[in-house]
């Protein structure tokens, strides 16, 4: 997964950004349209978007619903559309912040960098009765220890950080196995079950790892 991807059709304005985030060691995609944005999204998942709003083909309002549908990945929308029903609409579709262009880059920086501190960089997930902890890649279920694999670990870790989101199948097995993997689609299926059978009370009956049916898994504390 990557750490930003910036959505922003003048390549000047996008390449500058770019460079800026990657001194700050971010990992950083570009797209150059809302097409583009949703194809790479869908393939590699993003920790964060920096969104326009005036692009080709479908628009940044389009995006910004897009990805909420699937995933509360934070998403900074970037605009020199400054109209209070414009800033309104994005904060309405999802967006965590709406921003005027021109903007000053140390203070986006800085608000990049505290998303990624309150959202990633606590060592401990605890969701009901599941504790999560990244540095130790322990899991705990009511105090007790469970033994997971390292693809267990993180398939949960993916479903925890997007806790009360649905993923669709595709976005959970690029993001876990990649789309150079070997692996099959039908891994996943078989994952979530093993996993299901550590964590959950009754695997037939779960209550933190439902299944949305025709779509995918969402977690639940």
């Amino acid at each position: 997964m990557i750490d930003i991807l910036i959505v922003e059709d003048n390549e000047e304005i996008s390449r500058l950004l770019c460079d800026f985030l990657r001194s700050e060691n971010f990992t950083v995609s570009v797209a150059h349209s809302g097409e583009q944005a949703l194809a790479l999204y869908e393939k590699y998942g993003a920790k964060l978007v920096v969104l326009d709003i005036m692009l080709p083909g479908i628009d940044g309002f389009a995006v910004c619903s897009k990805i909420r549908e699937q995933s509360n990945t934070p998403i900074i929308i970037l605009s020199a559309r400054i109209s209070k029903e414009d800033k309104l609409n994005g904060l309405i579709l999802g967006a965590d912040d709406y921003r005027e262009k021109p903007y000053d880059i140390d203070i986006l920086i800085a608000k990049i960098r505290g998303i990624f501190k309150r959202r990633y960089e606590s060592d401990v997930l605890v969701c009901g009765d599941i504790k999560l902890d990244k540095v130790k890649k322990s899991v705990y279920k009511a105090s007790q220890p469970i033994q997971l694999t390292a693809k267990e670990f993180e398939l949960l870790l993916l479903l925890m950080e997007n806790i009360e989101t649905t993923l669709t199948k595709d976005m959970i097995f690029n993001r876990i196995w990649g789309l150079d993997s070997f692996s099959e689609p039908q891994t996943l299926t078989v994952h979530i079950k093993w996993l299901r059978e550590k964590i959950e009370d009754d695997p037939k009956k779960p209550k933190h790892i439902l299944t949305v049916w025709g779509t995918g898994y969402r977690f639940e504390a």
